[in-house]
């Protein structure tokens, strides 16, 4: 009873092991005929056949995982399969860490606004370009103003003077339907 337990046990264990998880190779699932092999410390052993690499990997106490599938010939590691696994997501988390995402604030206009409050809605622009944000200036036309298209692109061009010291225009304005956009990044 209890060799049989252990028989089944060794065998999930075998099928753990087998496992593709983020599409790496370990061990009996590499199926390649050569493989080029790194050590456990990082040094290049050399190339040879993954029968030879897997031996080595198991005298050592390790697994042989497959990094470089495209690479020829392939590429293995003898590590760790679990202790890579964790260096491999603190790597991915260190990334994305250290990434910024650039949001795209909208700000809406229409064509007959006043000059105060086109200048109140610059310095909101100034303060969303200035947190590394886009801006979005759109221009929304109502009923009778769909006919003035045209004549009311001055406002937008006016927007984009207005903030020349921190932003550039990214798209020209272009008109979508009933409104217009532009967008604005900042100056680098």
């Amino acid at each position: 009873m209890l060799s049989t337990f252990l028989v089944l046990i060794n065998y999930m264990i075998l099928l753990w092991r087998c496992k593709v998880i983020n599409d790496f190779f370990i061990n009996e699932q590499i199926r390649d005929k050569e493989v080029r092999v790194i050590g456990a410390d990082g040094e290049q052993i050399g190339v040879m056949s993954a029968k030879e690499a897997m031996k080595m990997a198991e005298d050592a106490g390790l697994d042989l995982i497959k990094i470089a599938p495209t690479a020829k010939p392939p590429v293995c590691k003898i590590a760790d399969y679990g202790k890579f696994r964790y260096e491999q997501a603190r790597k991915e988390k260190d990334a994305k860490k250290k990434q910024k995402v650039v949001e795209i604030k909208e700000i809406r206009l229409s064509p007959n606004i006043d000059t105060n409050d086109l200048n109140t809605k610059m310095n909101s622009a100034r303060k969303f370009l200035s947190k590394g944000d886009k801006v979005k200036v759109t221009l929304r036309f109502r009923g009778r103003e769909m006919a003035h298209m045209a004549s009311s692109k001055h406002i937008l061009d006016d927007f984009a003077t207005g903030l020349a010291d921190v932003a550039v225009v990214d798209k020209e304005p272009k008109v979508e339907g009933k409104s217009m956009t532009m967008f604005l990044t900042e100056k680098r």
